[in-house]
């Protein structure tokens, strides 16, 4: 008898907060513990199996909303994983990735089973999962170098200084800040908007946005 191929639909959610050991901001994900077979107890990326009724972007936000809360602006498919031994029964998840800013963070719940780990340290988890999340996380960094990919983590404002430390904290460097800032200016789309950073003691910052395409 001809084996059946199920689908299903799994999330990998990024959101940036401070390391429990050094206080730098990095790269966050929620993961959910099995309650049932195969790999029941074990930690694994948000998703469940595709509903008839429903398409591969309505079930990554239904995920997103169960598991976390969250409704973020920035979800987008990641890949599809579907290799022939990666789970008992014949599988293909098709992977979105979402990625959180920090307004939105705030409202972040934490459903049944759901735990937030730092993304490099994720324990053994179920299936392939591992392999997705190293997926997802070189995927980010290599992105971020070329695009503009890291505006999904600040507001619609932000400043020069808030714009860098994305990028410190998804790619793990420090960056100089005097050569980040000119680089930034000289970026077509990131434009003034005349407003400052209120209720600094010092001289405020200027905010910025990003123009759309």
């Amino acid at each position: 008898m001809e084996q059946r191929i199920e689908l299903a639909v799994s999330t990998v959610i990024f959101a940036l907060r401070p390391h429990p050991a050094t206080g730098h901001d990095t790269l966050w994900l929620p993961l959910v513990k099995r309650i049932r077979e195969p790999f029941l107890g074990q930690w694994a990326l948000p998703g469940g199996p595709l509903k008839p009724a429903e398409d591969l972007v309505t079930s990554a936000r239904t995920t997103l909303r169960r598991t976390t809360g969250l409704e973020p602006s920035y979800l987008e498919q990641l890949y599809s994983f579907g290799g022939i031994d990666r789970s008992p029964d014949r599988v293909v998840s098709i992977v979105y990735w979402a990625l959180v800013r920090p307004d939105e963070d705030a409202r972040a719940i934490d459903g049944e089973n759901v735990e937030w780990f730092v993304a490099d340290e994720v324990p053994a988890l179920a299936f392939d999962h591992n392999a997705i999340v190293t997926y997802a996380l070189d995927r980010l960094r290599a992105k971020i170098t070329y695009s503009d990919i890291a505006h999904a983590f600040t507001g619609e404002e932000f400043t020069i200084a808030q714009l860098r430390e994305v990028h410190e904290a998804v790619r793990q460097v420090r960056l100089d800040p005097a050569n980040f800032r000119r680089q930034a200016l000289a970026h077509p789309r990131i434009v003034a908007t005349g407003r400052h950073v209120t209720g600094t003691s010092h001289r405020p910052p200027a905010l910025y946005r990003l123009e759309t395409a």
